[in-house]
């Protein structure tokens, strides 16, 4: 600190004394006014400097500095210097472009008082330059006095100091990330609002090469591309590196490498091709063209899928074939004894829990047990009562003997041996049995088929689905059923619905008017005058799945009657298409009470948009649609909650090859 003290001292010595002394040799020169002039800037400086300086000490030691003689100065508009520890290159400077300063920044009165005499002239430049010393021993003095202070303020500074370079460091490391990244995925931006729309589209740089090839494409078939040989080659070699980079790429995640490098390239090939084509109106009809053909492709692979979706929503795969095989096979080796289920004597006992299943998939209806007996809080008050088809008959009770459930009750019946169920008391069984509805199903001439394939499925023509209208003839001494479908997952106790007040209803069921496409005019033929007198297009509707049924009030509301009667009415198909639940709607039309949402919760083999939260809270989830979670085309997220209750260990399941 001496040693800077020390060099400020001279430089003041070594500049101002020079300037004295060539003044006075001026002096012959110049006027006696404008000699005045820069010795009072000269002086003014100083004292403005010395001034500036002592802003950062206390007030007190600013008493220390007197007005030159002779000069009145007033400055409203000076300003402190920036810090205390201001180096002595810049008070050297203030000083040597004083004029400068004073003409840009300050607005100042002078009044001069000053003698035309040069002997007078001579005793005022004597005592200015002798204030002017006065002035630097006071600067120095003030100097040594304020060295701890400017120590202290030196540590500050070397503390901000360090806090800025680390700073620095850590913005530099950021910066060499950032870099590294732009290697592999290009240059980042550094809009927010950017970042925040390719966050929300993760395939935005894959659309982009798409768009880019499309272009290509159009260039490459107008007739200026083709003229010109050169550009040609190069546009082909262009969308070959983009489409090898792009490969089956569905997010930008998936991409390679060098992605962004074809990218830029193919752009500046587009530029170039840009310049060249300068008929729009050809590119426009060549575009036109290009969108017509993909609509129509667009078409007929929408068709395409949706026949695929249906077949393989109708086939059964390869190891849920083999796994009824294997397992009826096995049944056969037992003795007569070890095919019998315990516990028959629970199976017409009111008081306990009763659930009805009607299913010809072994693995399906394994699934339905096994989480409902999980989550039940008591198992052994429950009973499932399961009904398949004379295929699965043996296949089905074979699954259960050997993985039986618990504590649980099991049944296993056969359609074939519910004698009362035939063509002449069940109008939909001799409808399902008739030249008609065969011809619906297999005729070849598909001109004159329903176009909607959905109504097209084979297992309408099962009386399987159709099983729930007679509930109350499968179990006459039961008095409540919960009847579950064989694509759902229980995920909650569910014998609450046993105590819950239908409130004279027959039906209680979660209803499914949130879209509009589950109300009444979606299912029936609201043309008909039978429907349009009877029910009202927008009325709500409900869903199969999960359904409490009091039999007692069936019985007493004689519901089978009605479904038969509104079943006749529609032997030719034109109340509504085949399936379940538009007979539902109208069977228990005013009978079904609504259940709470939370219940029952649809859409997990057709809506990939359900919400997590929705599922987790939900006591059943329906896998309802033709994304079955036992095909592979199921939806992969929902699958899970479906395959956690399968031990795919199972000695048959992986003799099948049944894998997760």
């Amino acid at each position: 600190m001496r040693v800077r003290n020390l060099v400020v001292l001279m430089l003041f010595v070594t500049v101002i004394a020079p300037i004295v002394f060539y003044t006075d040799r001026l002096a012959t020169f110049k006027s006696s006014s404008s000699t005045d002039e820069f010795v009072e800037d000269v002086t003014a400086v100083a004292v403005n400097g010395q001034n500036q300086r002592l802003n950062v000490l206390p007030q007190e030691s600013s008493t220390i500095l007197k007005e030159p003689i002779g000069i009145v100065y007033s400055d409203n508009t000076t300003k402190s210097l920036p810090n205390s520890s201001t180096s002595a290159q810049q008070d050297s400077t203030h000083i040597a472009l004083a004029t400068q300063v004073e003409s840009r920044d300050h607005k100042s009165t002078r009044v001069l008082s000053t003698t035309s005499d040069e002997e007078n002239r001579v005793q005022d430049r004597s005592q200015r330059e002798n204030q002017i010393m006065e002035v630097i021993d006071t600067i120095t003095e003030d100097m040594e006095t304020r060295e701890d202070a400017i120590d202290a303020g030196d540590k500050a500074e070397q503390l901000s100091d360090t806090a800025s370079q680390n700073m620095e460091i850590k913005r530099e490391q950021k910066s060499a990330q950032t870099s590294r990244k732009m290697d592999k995925k290009g240059p980042i931006k550094i809009d927010t609002g950017k970042q925040k729309d390719q966050a929300a589209m993760p395939d935005a740089r894959v659309r982009q090469l798409k768009d880019l090839l499309i272009r290509a494409r159009v260039y490459l078939s107008l007739q200026a591309t083709r003229n010109n040989p050169h550009f040609s080659r190069e546009l082909r070699g262009r969308i070959k590196e983009v489409q090898r980079a792009l490969g089956d790429a569905s997010k930008d995640s998936e991409l390679g490498r060098n992605a962004y490098e074809r990218l830029k390239a193919m752009e500046q090939t587009l530029a170039k091709g840009k310049q060249i084509h300068d008929d729009c109106a050809a590119t426009a009809k060549k575009l036109r063209a290009m969108l017509h053909s993909t609509e129509e492709q667009l078409r007929v692979h929408k068709r395409q899928t949706m026949f695929l979706t249906q077949l393989t929503a109708k086939t059964l795969p390869k190891g849920l074939h083999c796994l009824p095989l294997r397992l009826t096979t096995e049944y056969y080796t037992l003795n007569s004894s070890q095919q019998q289920f315990p516990n028959q004597e629970k199976l017409e006992d009111p008081q306990l829990y009763h659930y009805a299943l009607f299913s010809d998939n072994v693995l399906a209806a394994a699934v339905v047990v096994n989480s409902t007996v999980i989550h039940s809080k008591d198992p052994s008050k429950h009973v499932f009562h399961i009904v398949t088809d004379r295929l699965n008959y043996v296949a089905m009770r074979m699954w259960f003997l050997v993985n039986p459930p618990g504590k649980a009750t099991v049944q296993v019946q056969n359609i074939e041996e519910f004698t009362w169920l035939n063509s002449s008391y069940s109008p939909v069984l001799k409808q399902l049995g008739s030249q008609s509805m065969i011809d619906y199903y297999f005729r070849t001439h598909r001109a004159n088929s329903d176009s909607n394939l959905k109504y097209r499925n084979p297992k309408y023509l099962s009386i399987l689905n159709h099983l729930r209208f007679y509930l109350p003839e499968i179990f006459p001494k039961l008095n409540k059923v919960l009847f579950l479908d064989d694509d759902i997952v229980v995920q909650k106790d569910l014998t609450a619905l046993w105590s819950l007040d239908l409130k004279g209803n027959v039906n209680g069921a979660v209803e499914t008017c949130g879209e509009s496409f589950h109300r009444f005019d979606r299912y029936l033929n609201f043309s008909n005058p039978l429907i349009s007198k009877n029910f009202d297009p927008r009325a709500c509707g409900w869903a199969y799945g999960m359904n409490i049924f009091d039999l007692a009030e069936w019985k007493r509301q004689n519901i089978t009657g009605v479904y038969h009667s509104w079943q006749k009415l529609n032997h030719d198909r034109q109340l509504w298409k085949l399936g379940t639940l538009p007979p539902g709607l109208i069977t228990f039309w005013k009978r079904t009470y609504p259940l709470d949402r939370s219940w029952h919760v649809l859409g997990l083999g057709y809506n990939p948009s359900v919400g997590q939260k929705d599922i987790e809270r939900a006591s059943v989830i329906h896998y309802n649609g033709n994304m079955k979670p036992w095909l592979e085309i199921s939806i992969p997220k929902y699958r899970s909650y479906w395959t956690r209750f399968i031990d795919y260990d199972h000695i048959y399941l992986r003799e099948c090859n049944i894998n997760p």
